[in-house]
């Protein structure tokens, strides 16, 4: 069982948790770099929800 499965696994009825960790992380990491790489921040979350099977909640609604 790979890494990314286990995740999946732990974070299974969570996903609404796990995304604002996401955002929280992002975030942090475009305040310690002033917003230099935020695009490519946001792309990474992106990357992320994607992998674990949750939503973008900025930018589309949830799926039924």
């Amino acid at each position: 069982m790979s890494v990314m499965d286990k995740l999946k696994q732990l974070l299974k009825g969570h996903e609404e948790q796990a995304g604002q960790g996401i955002d929280k992380a992002g975030d942090f990491v475009d305040e310690k770099t002033q917003g230099k790489y935020s695009s490519q921040v946001d792309t990474a979350q992106d990357k992320l929800r994607e992998q674990l099977g949750g939503t973008d909640d900025r930018d589309t609604p949830p799926h039924p």
